[in-house]
């Protein structure tokens, strides 16, 4: 029975990391900020910067600010910030958007030659900005491959992911 479930731990791994690894993410902290100071946050807006009404590159019956929203929520309740409405001590903002025209060298499996190959780019931003100052005081960046017609769960696993991986390091 154990031997089956570290199998099927392993599988699940793999599957999650598979789905993944295109996505890489950056954190941008000012080090003479003592975040601990923060408490409490309240949400400044979002931004999309491609239409998709056919859902060609995002799933039409998801919304995907509202799974990123969702996400940041957990990861910042995680860290001990609560949301509030009114008197925050952050503001929390982010802005998505697509680059269809990103070329890269992609091996051709047919001549083993490199070629060029346009391979369309998503993006994820996120700040924090302290509420008094205006000034920003962290930052998360998260890019990977798009992924043409994905399930909704390997939408949500890819933002889940990305969300995280930017907040890994916050410390509160």
């Amino acid at each position: 029975m154990r031997t089956l479930f570290l199998i099927l731990s392993a599988l699940l791994l793999v599957s999650c990391v598979s789905i993944t690894n295109d996505i890489e993410t950056r954190t941008l902290t000012n080090p003479d900020v003592n975040y601990s100071n923060y408490q409490t946050y309240s949400w400044g807006g979002s931004a999309k910067i491609v239409f998709d009404p056919i859902g060609q590159w995002e799933q039409p019956t998801l919304s995907t600010d509202e799974e990123v929203k969702f996400n940041i929520n957990k990861e910042l309740r995680n860290r001990g910030l609560f949301e509030v409405y009114n008197d925050p001590d952050l503001i929390v903002i982010f802005a998505a958007g697509i680059d269809m025209t990103t070329l890269e060298l992609k091996e051709d499996p047919a001549s083993e030659k490199k070629i060029l190959k346009n391979i369309p780019k998503a993006s994820l931003l996120i700040a924090l900005i302290d509420a008094t100052s205006g000034y920003t005081v962290w930052l998360g960046y998260a890019e990977g491959e798009i992924q043409e017609q994905q399930s909704i769960e390997n939408i949500r696993t890819r933002i889940e992911y990305a969300v995280h991986e930017m907040f890994k390091n916050f410390n509160h």
